[in-house]
């Protein structure tokens, strides 16, 4: 009996230092819900703790106000980070703001990039214009980065049908740009354009200003352009460079300066 004591309690004195999920888990919550409805799913997993503690990335987007809709009628208090890279439309801001307002959220953060690292690597602001990913490093993934090391797992906004490189996501899965084995949860991804817009008029949301003027998916203004009719929906973003994600170049891969110090392939899933 004294032994079996002893063991318990060094199991509970253990330091857990494993990944919080693994693709196991992954697997596993995609087939639990499989069929299930959106709101239904995510009320299950936030109130019964499923994935842990939880944060929602929001860019504020075109579609954003959708997913903060349903997740603020679960949750209010549920952490939303938003990463104020100092290059967004005033329209982006604005919207932001009215959202918050409008549906209650009580917990917005907003993530900032470092200011000694902008003043050492793009003192003249202009770093989007030659080296997007370099931008996009000290703007967004660093600051996520670090915000999301306190979580066991996010909510993104990602849509099977924004580009091709979403097309085969699953609603849940692991993120991979580091060993802390977080989950990633893409409660939209099977959505279409025409249920976004339906679900937008039945809960009469605001859309955000720049969509009516062309701007279906909606990044910095410097990074974000029309996109015409018949083209995919996220064309607009970096056009004329070959990235399609807020993510970063592979370490050394194109020459044009020191090595990231972030793990290659980094999604912030935004």
């Amino acid at each position: 009996m004294t032994e079996q004591n002893d063991t318990q309690g060094r199991i509970r004195d253990r330091i857990e230092t494993g990944p919080r999920f693994v693709e196991a888990d992954a697997v596993r919550l995609n087939r639990l819900f499989r069929g299930t409805d959106t709101s239904e799913m995510l009320e299950t997993l936030l109130k019964e703790g499923m994935a842990g503690d939880v944060a929602q990335v929001s860019s504020f987007g075109a579609e954003s106000a959708v997913l903060l809709h349903l997740v603020s009628r679960i949750n209010p208090n549920l952490p939303v980070l938003f990463l104020e890279t100092g290059k967004h439309f005033p329209e982006t801001l604005a919207y932001r703001d009215d959202l918050v307002e409008r549906l209650g959220l009580k917990n917005l953060v907003n993530l900032t990039p470092d200011e000694e690292e902008l003043a050492k690597k793009d003192e003249s602001g202009l770093r989007w214009s030659y080296d997007p990913d370099g931008c996009c490093e000290i703007r967004k993934v660093k600051p996520l980065a670090k915000a999301l090391a306190g979580f066991d797992a996010t909510i993104t906004g990602r849509k099977a049908f924004q580009s091709s490189t979403r097309k085969t996501l699953p609603r849940f899965e692991i993120d991979t740009t580091d060993e802390q084995g977080r989950l990633k949860i893409n409660p939209l991804i099977d959505w279409s354009p025409e249920r976004l817009e339906a679900y937008i008029q039945e809960f009469d949301l605001p859309p955000h200003p720049l969509v009516a003027q062309g701007y279906p998916s909606i990044g910095c203004m410097p990074c974000t352009s029309k996109v015409a009719p018949g083209e995919d929906p996220r064309s607009g973003r970096w056009r004329g460079w070959d990235k399609t994600e807020c993510g970063i170049h592979k370490p050394g891969e194109d020459g044009n300066g020191p090595a990231s110090d972030l793990p290659p392939g980094f999604d912030p899933v935004f």
